[in-house]
């Protein structure tokens, strides 16, 4: 099985002002893996167990960031929280429901599962997360979408959980073979390669000593930008299950690393 995970930078305007679709990356990335689902190469590891899980780009990180969910806050702003996590919330849908509508009209069996309704969080860090229902979807031969989203929270009462957050946790407890990161640059560099000619690309990182000195190479945003994502992906690979970042935008990529091909990225591996 895969999980393959695709940055809200690849299918929205992340940096806009309006929640919109990238519908030119999204009906790309929904024919690669249509193309990798049904493919007759030989070489293909995928099979038919694939869960797919997407960022919140423009959707879900203005909002985020305009309520400040998962910050303290004081007992006399509660209602106004609510509707703040509700607005989010909402959005967040919107946009996976876009997702998975692109998605069978691409033939493939996406079912949405949003992570709110069985994942809470304690001070940020997942605490309780039933698996069961992504596992029934799965052996019924359907494509699991789940999102970054906000969930409920022991500590804070509300919080953002990370669509690498999601990943991380279901490939703990659900047998992965390979998890593929799709993000706007292929992988991690010593610096943002946006910005420095001089950023230089690692191909491989194996411990947090490899990315302690490093720049985020993509916007910070409310979940962590590329070191979050990489810190999660190495206590993954702790466990043995290896990890590729990629960059999605790359016409064919996300179709090769399903497939089992070589990919310029990044390997997450011990």
């Amino acid at each position: 099985m895969i999980i393959l995970k695709i940055g809200g930078s690849i299918l929205t305007e992340k940096d806009s002002a309006k929640a919109e679709v990238d519908f030119e990356n999204l009906n790309r990335v929904a024919e690669e893996i249509k193309e990798a689902l049904f493919s007759e190469d030989s070489n293909s590891s995928l099979g038919n167990e694939l869960i797919f899980v997407h960022g919140a780009g423009s959707f879900g990180h203005p909002p985020a960031k305009k309520h400040r969910i998962g910050e303290p806050f004081e007992e006399d702003k509660l209602a106004e929280k609510r509707l703040g996590f509700a607005e989010i919330q909402n959005e967040v849908k919107k946009l996976n429901s876009i997702i998975c509508d692109v998605f069978v009209q691409h033939d493939i069996p996406a079912v949405a599962i949003p992570p709110s309704s069985f994942i809470t969080t304690n001070n940020k860090r997942v605490d309780e997360f039933n698996l069961d229902l992504i596992k029934s979807y799965i052996n019924e031969g359907f494509v699991p979408v789940l999102y970054g989203d906000v969930v409920l929270d022991k500590k804070l009462r509300m919080a953002v959980i990370s669509g690498d957050q999601v990943i991380q946790h279901i490939a703990k407890f659900i047998k992965s073979d390979r998890i593929v990161l799709g993000t706007d640059v292929d992988g991690v560099y010593t610096k943002n390669p946006k910005l420095h000619d001089d950023a230089i690309h690692i191909d491989k990182v194996s411990s947090l000593e490899d990315i302690e000195f490093l720049e985020s190479t993509t916007n910070v945003d409310v979940t962590g930008g590329m070191v979050g994502k990489v810190k999660e992906l190495l206590e993954l690979a702790d466990l043995g299950v290896e990890s590729e970042i990629i960059d999605a935008s790359e016409v064919g990529a996300i179709a090769k690393a399903l497939k089992g091909l070589e990919v310029h990225g990044t390997k997450i591996s011990k």
